[in-house]
């Protein structure tokens, strides 16, 4: 079972989102094995963004996941990665599809709303950064039968 790391940042925290955000990929079919409201510190955004360091809008990465709480999540499902990604829909809300999150809640391309793993090496290394082992539950739901179903 594929996992991924999904972030809500403060702008989503902000204006109230977090609720309609999860149930889109509760919707998806994708289960939350962790779930924490944190505001994270510049060490730990500094290590999330480290592939972007150097870069002309990497300051503003940092200094906006720092602004407030954010809420980190683990989802597990299939294919997991490609399904959040295409749940949040592209990065700038203006050319996100309607449907998607960025689509459908997004103001701009600097509060975009969410980050989501862009491959297994980034959602393993995420996950690793934001939990703990311990954190991250394993459990059954009843209807994970009509969602796991070979393709």
């Amino acid at each position: 079972m594929e996992q991924t790391f999904v972030m809500l940042k403060p702008d989503a925290v902000q204006r109230a989102l977090i609720g309609p955000i999860l149930s889109r990929f509760e919707s998806r079919g994708l289960r939350f094995k962790a779930v924490k409201l944190v505001t994270p510190d510049a060490a730990l955004a500094a290590r999330h963004y480290a592939e972007h360091q150097g870069k002309s809008f990497y300051e503003g990465l940092v200094l906006h996941i720092t602004s407030g709480p954010v809420l980190a999540t683990v989802l597990e499902g299939p294919r997991a990665i490609a399904l959040a990604r295409h749940t949040l829909g592209k990065t700038d809300p203006l050319e996100a599809a309607p449907g998607t999150i960025r689509g459908d809640f997004g103001a701009s391309l600097g509060m975009n709303l969410v980050h989501a793993s862009a491959n297994l090496d980034d959602a393993r290394r995420e996950i690793t950064l934001w939990f703990r082992p311990e954190e991250l539950l394993t459990y059954e739901r009843s209807l994970d039968r009509w969602i796991l179903a070979s393709d």
